[in-house]
């Protein structure tokens, strides 16, 4: 076309050393000119998650993958880098529900994380009771630090104490519709960036953690996995059977990835929290999108 033309004409009247910064000015302009080539170049996609036993980061990466190519992000690394996100990008960011309220580590490592207008997805996974307040403070955690939320979901999933409540959840069904929301999603991206409003209270409930007395058998060899994973670093490295209660979250991570299923919650704790969960849990709860 007509930028081709003026390239050539250049092209012909200088020269060598011409030619080559003609070329060079000839390929910026055409990448800007060419507007969808130039934002495919530049964009960057994330997997953000906070996940103690695996089942958010599994959900946060299979909506990734409508997405292409995502660099991960995991919020439960205590040696977590700070992150600088363009408006071009975009993030996919889960949490699981804490008795109704975001994490507070989680919170406190997000903010090692900086957006500037970047559109972002929330997620929220819970065990089938309520998710109450987490979805609504996600978002505003997101907010104050630099991105526009564009959508959310709440997915409901297997309790990681009383595994009997939402047993198998998320399921292929739960799967198959993120993916059918995600579609959307990609629809939203590319027209004007617009904030999603979510449910939740302002002020939040109150954040509480239930000490869950983490009992250590005989079978733990001391090899320090557990340790090493703490989102929190409530156990000892150099006797792993030892853990501050205090500083423990009952992320139940820990008890996750023990490869001699050596840790396990107090039973009567379990127990109580079980049948308490029985009594006000109904079965097959739906997701939410926004």
């Amino acid at each position: 076309g007509v930028v081709e033309g003026v390239g050539m004409v250049l092209l012909r009247g200088r020269g060598i050393l011409e030619n080559i910064n003609t070329i060079n000015v000839f390929l910026l302009f055409s990448l800007n000119y060419s507007g969808e080539f130039f934002k495919e170049k530049i964009m960057a996609n994330y997997n953000v998650y906070f996940s103690p036993t695996g089942t958010t980061e599994r959900v946060v990466k299979h909506m990734g993958e409508s997405f292409g190519s995502m660099e991960n992000i995991d919020l439960s690394r205590r040696d977590m880098k700070n992150h600088e996100m363009e408006q071009g990008d975009f993030c996919i960011v889960g949490v699981p529900s804490f008795g109704g309220r975001v994490p507070g580590i989680a919170n406190e490592r997000l903010r090692k994380i900086k957006g500037d207008r970047t559109p972002v997805f929330l997620l929220v996974t819970y065990g089938g009771r309520a998710y109450e307040d987490t979805l609504v403070e996600w978002k505003d955690v997101l907010e104050a630090q630099g991105f526009v939320c564009i959508g959310a979901a709440t997915i409901v999933a297997e309790h990681s104490i009383a595994h009997q409540i939402e047993t198998g959840r998320p399921s292929a069904q739960d799967y198959d519709e993120l993916d059918t929301f995600a579609a959307e999603v990609k629809e939203r991206l590319k027209g004007n960036v617009c904030q999603v409003e979510v449910p939740g209270n302002r002020p939040y409930k109150e954040y509480k953690v239930l000490p869950m007395d983490i009992q250590v058998s005989d079978e733990c060899m001391g090899c320090g996995s557990c340790a090493e994973s703490c989102p929190v670093g409530a156990i000892s490295f150099e006797d792993p059977k030892m853990t501050n209660g205090e500083a423990c979250i009952s992320c139940m991570r820990c008890v996750e990835i023990c490869p001699q299923s050596a840790r396990s919650g107090n039973p009567e704790k379990v127990q109580m929290i079980s049948e308490k969960l029985k009594m006000i849990c109904q079965p097959d709860k739906a997701n939410e999108f926004f």
